[in-house]
């Protein structure tokens, strides 16, 4: 109760100080307890910091909805790319037998995993919705291991605050706060509607974030940072997508 009221007292004080002195006073609230997202400089930087902060105290806990197996969706599905570049091509030839996922960062125990490992891990199946900022959305089950699982393997250390994630496509790489990658709907995934998880949808291995915009669930998953500070990542927004024009936390 005294977490709830402390959470309930912070969203208020927020809300009124946007309401009566300005999104800068309630920024500065929202500083006071760390919740400042990475790309909150800029025209739309307080409002992003508002939202963030908000959302976390609200929903810092909360489930993605689920749907019935009869709800997926028919193919084809929204949004299917092919990996273009020759590296994926030459471990695509080999089955991924050669594909891995290094962890490293702040952690006790640096790690590269194959996807053997990471199928012989207790596994978890969700049925969630992706949908896109552009409007387009999908219903699928989604099957891999949960994030919270590798990252307890590799020992987090206790002052990591965010978990970078890079896709073997050049440039392609995204970032989350401790509070989704903990989250057990994110899952590191390697199966899609009781099947391998197709190249056009990330195979051989995908981040799927369910609580947050499609763009999130980057495709092609091959290295894992764990970090308290983004800043020397790309631009220092915290991800590509800041970089390219949205916004770095994209939740729903």
């Amino acid at each position: 109760m005294k977490e709830i009221s402390r959470r309930k007292l912070i969203l208020g004080g927020l809300a009124a100080t946007a309401g009566v002195s300005g999104l800068g006073v309630a920024a500065r609230i929202a500083q006071e307890y760390g919740l400042i997202p990475p790309d909150h400089g800029g025209i739309y930087g307080l409002g992003e910091t508002l939202n963030y902060a908000s959302q976390r105290l609200l929903t810092r806990h909360s489930l993605a909805r689920e749907f019935s197996r009869s709800q997926i969706s028919k193919p084809p599905l929204a949004n299917e790319i092919a990996p273009f570049n020759e590296a994926y091509k030459r471990l695509q030839a080999g089955g991924f037998v050669d594909w891995r996922l290094t962890v490293d960062g702040l952690v006790d125990r640096p790690a590269a995993f194959s996807l053997a490992q990471l199928k012989s891990y207790p596994s978890r199946s969700q049925i969630t919705m992706v949908q896109c900022e552009e409007g387009w959305s999908y219903i699928a089950e989604w099957i891999g291991v949960p994030l919270s699982h590798v990252l307890d393997l590799v020992g987090v250390q206790p002052h990591a605050r965010y978990v970078v994630y890079f896709s073997i496509e050049p440039d392609w790489w995204e970032s989350i706060d401790m509070a989704d990658a903990l989250h057990p709907q994110t899952f590191l995934t390697y199966g899609m509607n009781g099947d391998e998880l197709p190249a056009g949808n990330g195979g051989p291995l995908r981040m799927r974030v369910s609580r947050q915009l499609g763009y999130k669930s980057v495709k092609f998953i091959t290295h894992l940072t764990v970090t308290d500070n983004l800043k020397r990542f790309g631009k220092g927004l915290g991800s590509a997508s800041p970089e390219g024009g949205y916004a770095w936390y994209a939740g729903i």
